[in-house]
């Protein structure tokens, strides 16, 4: 017999308040950074710009040095982590845009079972607070995809503060400079405003884009990455006594370039302003997830809250001088810098501290271990991504995939081990990421078997999936 859904919901819900506390399933928080490289915090490496609060989920948990998502732009990488399966078993290859096209029937189709969705069904509450990017038009809003709280934006970006950028300085993407400019940058200084000739002209982001608060359409004057922070936390507080799943999803460090002035002036040391904003917004948002993580604590759920932080693909360097190293590439790009995140998850009593697991992950197993977690494991054909638990508390010494798999528009690759398969620019190449980090020795001649046989997996995995019809 089939039950609708509203009434397994209902379910799940008296079940869940019917637990004992010590056996309700754990809160399940993911923390997104947006266009973060994976060399930008400190537990990665980079020394010039303190990240305190986000590498504590490291030295408290596990930071995965092999960490992937599904793809090395916005919106396919987040349908992927939504639905916890490879984006192109539903044909999702586009990186949604629809404030130029109002009402664009680009998002997460119906058919898709969201991670919030899932978690419902298990007596979960369940928050988005930020970025959606996974289609605007009405049917589209996360509330009809299973979120029960929604405050935030649909499209790809937005202004951390709206013009005339009051309490921040502003760098924009303008071509051509006005006549006289110097240095590919023409300055405001009255109005703390860069124009800077790098490519193209900053987009429209607020056209056809506004906040909304469920399905209300508010208005926002807080900087974004506090604004988000504050929902967070007040979340956290009203759903404290029940399991609840958060997905707090920043739209920091994506363009437009704003950094607040208090953080300016911490930075004020770092010569190139393009540096020094992006310096200010990545502390801004580090001390964003430092008030969260605090918020947690207080209300005592640190031994029963899952908290994962990633970025949902590589940083664009031009843009942002946000930095991939060692990694070659970067956003858009199939190369490891494109792909390859920061990634860590704490989970206190549950998770060693301080592991660094080697072994290659991927977004899609937040899902497959939210839903383990919930009691409501997935089947295998609704999933891609497996429970990553047994894996790091010492259950499973096995490898979480044999192989990972990447299709986007014309882009691809599969990885086995230490090799890389991957296609860029129509053309196909092989990598040893042991040897070869940072994929400049292409060996797809020298190690013609292996190449042969990873095309032929790689190809028998695609030919699952729909075809790929777009240019």
């Amino acid at each position: 017999m089939k039950y609708p859904v509203r009434f397994l919901l209902c379910l799940g819900t008296i079940w869940c308040s019917l637990l004992p506390a010590a056996d309700r399933p754990p809160n399940i928080v993911i923390l997104l950074a947006d266009d973060l490289g994976y060399g930008e915090l400190g537990c990665q490496g980079n020394q010039q710009i303190p990240t305190p609060h986000i590498d504590s989920i490291a030295k408290n948990g596990v930071r995965f040095t092999d960490g992937y998502v599904t793809a090395p732009v916005c919106s396919p990488s987040r349908a992927g982590l939504m639905s916890g399966r490879l984006q192109a078993r539903f044909s999702y290859h586009t990186n949604v845009m629809p404030h130029t096209v109002p009402g664009s029937n680009l998002g997460i189709p119906a058919s898709e079972i969201t991670l919030a969705e899932h978690l419902k069904t298990a007596g979960y509450r369940t928050g988005l607070i930020g970025k959606w990017h996974l289609g605007s038009r009405k049917d589209f809003n996360p509330i009809h995809h299973g979120f029960d709280y929604f405050f935030g934006f649909a499209h790809e970006g937005r202004f951390f503060v709206r013009p005339p950028y009051d309490g921040v300085t502003t760098l924009l993407r303008k071509k051509p400079l006005p006549e006289g400019a110097k240095n590919q940058r023409w300055y405001l200084p009255g109005r703390k405003i860069i124009y800077h000739d790098i490519l193209g002209n900053e987009p429209r982001y607020d056209l056809n884009n506004p906040m909304m608060r469920n399905n209300k359409v508010i208005e926002e004057k807080r900087y974004l990455t506090d604004a988000f922070t504050d929902e967070a936390t007040k979340f956290i507080e009203r759903e404290k006594k029940q399991p609840f799943f958060l997905f707090l999803s920043y739209n920091a460090v994506h363009s437009p370039l704003q950094g607040a002035d208090a953080y300016m002036k911490k930075f004020s040391h770092i010569e190139d302003i393009h540096r020094r904003i992006f310096a200010a917004m990545l502390a801004n948002l580090d001390d964003s997830v430092g008030a969260v993580l605090e918020k947690i604590r207080k209300v005592g759920l640190e031994e029963k809250t899952l908290i994962f932080f990633l970025s949902d693909n590589g940083g664009p360097t031009k843009e942002l001088t946000s930095s991939n190293s060692p990694l070659r590439g970067g956003k858009g790009l199939m190369y490891e810098g494109g792909i390859r995140v920061p990634f860590m998850a704490q989970w206190k009593g549950i998770i060693p501290a301080g592991q660094v697991y080697k072994n290659p992950i991927v977004s899609l197993d937040i899902h497959a271990t939210a839903a383990a977690l919930a009691g409501k494991p997935l089947i295998p054909n609704r999933t891609d991504g497996v429970n990553l638990i047994p894996f790091l508390d010492g259950k499973n010494t096995a490898v979480p995939h044999e192989q990972l798999f990447w299709s986007y528009r014309n882009n691809a690759a599969l990885r086995q081990g230490d090799w890389k398969l991957l296609k860029a620019r129509g053309k196909w190449q092989l990598y040893n990421l042991a040897q070869d980090l940072t994929e400049e020795n292409d060996l797809s001649k020298n190690e013609a078997e292996t190449f042969g046989k990873m095309k032929k997996d790689w190809n028998r995995l695609r030919k699952t999936m729909p075809e790929y019809k777009g240019k």
